[in-house]
């Protein structure tokens, strides 16, 4: 299904990373009918709200990147609100989105879906297959429905909705907050302020703290305060010792040893855009096969077999039925490093000399998410951003130095 340029495009979540990065690169294919709430205008945990936005905006087109999301801590400590907020957002929009005709929709979820000792690579089809992480597993099960949601009404009501999984993103429009934000945006402005308090520039601080204020300590408050909010965020000075200078040190929670797979947030909207522009429900599963004996109770055979495959029903013992799953489709580079290697880059390239101290007593979380994109690249698409250009360029838009 091809979509015009007129084509009215709802963006939920247009100031966050991801639907930042789609309205972006909408704009820059010419698309000219988007449409945007800010949460104020519109919130989408509200039925109500939703279903008047709908009712009066008719939009054709839907990406539904809005969502509660944070870092192992937010996760674990929020847990109420993460599976609270998430599903009502993604009830109401999808629900909606299947009410009023809406064409097409792509729902964005993450591979934190995935269970906590997955094989690796992560492909789609292992999906449930074993228990989640416990630290996310609210916000995982609420992305899980929304998969399911979206391959639900397709099936019932033949929608057209895609659910897209991507990998851990960052980029332009990133949450830099230190309580909430994720492992890479975080370790950025912890080792800029750290880098900030190993040369004394305490005119950069106070701009980054009012830019950013950190538990509401901003760039006015006491040098003293200052020094404190940043040593409880793990940005600290160690004391100078007999022929040693200062040493400014940033703490890392866990052993550093867990891998992590990264995408440029302007590569995902490419992605996202590309699937929504070509292709459609139809082309991202399989149909599995499966024959009950009805006589022993027993599943006789159980394989994966192509959409348009078309089972005898010849046994009258035995009921063919074509189980649609695996609908979902990752997103994601197929590459990762550990947090200690990611540290050390984002190190390299502030230009920080002090010390990394990782924090052993605090959770690691799940060793290894990789994605395969097996699925992704047999689609037409896949990604441009090495990581160290990626944070390079991050960095230089968190400065300011903006393209």
């Amino acid at each position: 299904m091809s979509i015009e340029k007129k084509s009215k495009i709802y963006i939920s979540g247009h100031r966050g990373l991801v639907g930042s990065a789609i309205a972006k690169n909408l704009q820059s294919k010419g698309y000219t009918n988007l449409v945007y709430r800010t949460h104020s205008e519109l919130d989408l945990t509200n039925q109500k709200a939703v279903e008047d936005f709908f009712a009066s905006e008719k939009p054709e087109y839907v990406f539904l990147a809005a969502a509660k999301v944070g870092g192992i801590v937010a996760n674990n400590t929020y847990r109420a609100e993460f599976i609270f907020e998430n599903l009502a957002i993604q009830n109401n929009v999808i629900h909606q989105s299947y009410l009023n005709g809406v064409k097409k929709l792509m729902f964005l979820g993450s591979t934190c879906i995935y269970p906590k000792n997955c094989p690796q690579p992560m492909k789609e089809e292992y999906l449930l297959t074993s228990e989640l992480e416990y630290t996310n597993e609210p916000y995982a099960i609420a992305k899980i429905a929304g998969i399911k949601m979206c391959e639900s009404y397709n099936i019932q009501y033949g929608t057209n909705f895609i659910s897209v999984m991507p990998t851990n993103l960052y980029g332009p429009n990133d949450n830099f907050d230190l309580e909430k934000s994720h492992v890479l945006p975080a370790l950025i402005r912890k080792i800029h302020l750290g880098k900030c308090l190993e040369d004394g520039n305490w005119d950069a601080i106070k701009e980054d703290l009012n830019q950013n204020p950190i538990e509401k300590i901003a760039g006015n408050a006491s040098q003293e305060d200052v020094i404190k909010i940043l040593n409880k965020y793990g940005i600290s000075v160690i004391p100078a010792k007999a022929g040693i200078q200062p040493l400014v040190q940033i703490e890392i929670w866990g052993s550093g040893k867990p891998m992590r797979e990264f995408l440029w947030s302007e590569d995902m909207a490419e992605a996202c855009v590309f699937l929504m522009e070509n292709r459609d429900f139809k082309d991202t599963y399989f149909s599995r096969h499966s024959v009950l004996d009805t006589e022993s109770k027993n599943d006789k055979s159980r394989e994966v077999i192509p959409l348009n495959c078309h089972c005898e029903e010849s046994n009258d013992t035995a009921i063919h039925t074509k189980e649609i799953c695996n609908t979902h489709i990752n997103i994601g580079t197929g590459v990762d490093i550990s947090i200690k290697a990611l540290a050390e880059t984002i190190k390299e390239i502030i230009g920080f000399q002090g010390e990394l101290y990782f924090n052993t007593d605090k959770p690691d979380g799940t060793m290894k998410k990789l994605t395969d994109v097996t699925k992704l690249n047999s689609l037409g698409w896949e990604y441009k951003m090495d990581l160290e250009s990626g944070i390079k360029e991050m960095y230089k838009w968190y400065l300011g130095v903006k393209k």
